[in-house]
């Protein structure tokens, strides 16, 4: 049994000053005779009303005790509750190389991706993740965590600049794969969003999918950009200006990296899009996870506040009849 209000059983602690003033006004009200013997009263046995004197104040104290429990709200709960896991490990490999800056998503390809990215992190409340960025190089932005506060303040920092320009997919997903290789989870995934072709770094991206392969890990591939040309900021003698650059994504790598693991490519081409794959993503994921909860509650107040009413209703008949005081 619980209590919706357990606060109010504090209320009890009021019964110990009425019972004391009970005892203090009944010592101070008690008759007296004085008599030259007592002699005539030997042999004589108290009436069973003598003993019975105090029980309308008991039941007017069992009464408000009732009472204070009915205000509390007492509560049968029953709760179930199955976990068949603990969740699972995910890294999100993001791009932020300067084609991340074209604006055929908007704003652009990087900001829509950390904007789709954080409503997804926001969905997976018992996962651990975290964030690797690529560009010509890799780093971790932050490792596996369940505190998605940080992790969405961290993704919130993210932006073109951070790391030398180029797109290295390989390095991005072998540094994710780094950061997952030594999970305990039963599931791992990397999630790994690019809108180029691998330029960059030391391993090649089929390397390292071989590697995430050898770890049980699984590798979802997304492809970001529309098809045909799409305006980017370019760098010019005369500042930053809008340029039609044609969009290079190299489906065939990014295919083979997610069939390779086990996972799946995705291309999206707009805002919208990317939300959906991130939505796919989630559902076909989510089946790892099974977690039922059932609370039903029941209240239990009416049987007490049956009992404090007929409580009542007796102390008003004994006063008023077997043990009624006549002054």
């Amino acid at each position: 049994m619980e209590f919706l209000h357990p606060e109010y059983l504090y209320l009890l602690l009021l019964l110990i000053p009425l019972i004391a003033w009970y005892v203090i006004r009944l010592s101070k009200t008690q008759a007296s005779f004085k008599l030259a013997s007592t002699g005539a009263f030997k042999g004589m046995r108290s009436d069973f009303r003598v003993y019975m004197r105090h029980l309308p104040f008991a039941l007017r104290v069992i009464a408000i005790a009732l009472l204070v429990v009915v205000i509390a709200r007492p509560q049968a709960v029953d709760s179930w509750e199955e976990t068949e896991t603990q969740g699972i490990d995910i890294v999100l490999a993001l791009d932020v190389s300067g084609s991340m800056l074209s604006q055929d998503l908007q704003p652009d390809r990087l900001q829509a991706a950390k904007r789709v990215a954080a409503e997804f992190v926001t969905d997976r409340k018992n996962d651990n993740i975290g964030l690797v960025i690529f560009a010509g190089e890799s780093f971790t932005q932050c490792p596996l965590t369940t505190d998605h506060k940080v992790l969405l303040n961290l993704l919130n920092e993210i932006d073109f600049g951070m790391i030398e320009d180029g797109t290295a997919i390989g390095l991005g997903l072998a540094n994710s794969v780094n950061r997952l290789k030594d999970s305990e989870s039963d599931s791992r995934v990397v999630i790994l969003l690019t809108d180029g072709t691998n330029n960059s770094g030391q391993i090649a991206p089929l390397t390292a999918a071989d590697l995430a392969r050898s770890y049980g890990i699984r590798v979802y591939t997304v492809g970001v950009g529309t098809t045909g040309m799409a305006p980017t900021p370019v760098q010019t003698p005369f500042g930053i200006r809008m340029q039609n650059m044609a969009v290079d994504i190299d489906e065939k790598t990014l295919t083979e990296i997610a069939a390779m693991t086990g996972g799946q490519y995705f291309r999206a081409q707009d805002t919208e899009g990317l939300r959906q794959v991130y939505e796919e993503i989630d559902e076909m994921e989510r089946y790892l996870i099974s977690v039922q909860n059932v609370t039903r509650r029941q209240e239990l107040y009416l049987p007490f506040a049956l009992v404090a009413l007929g409580l009542v209703l007796l102390e008003l008949l004994l006063r008023r009849t077997w043990l009624r005081n006549i002054p």
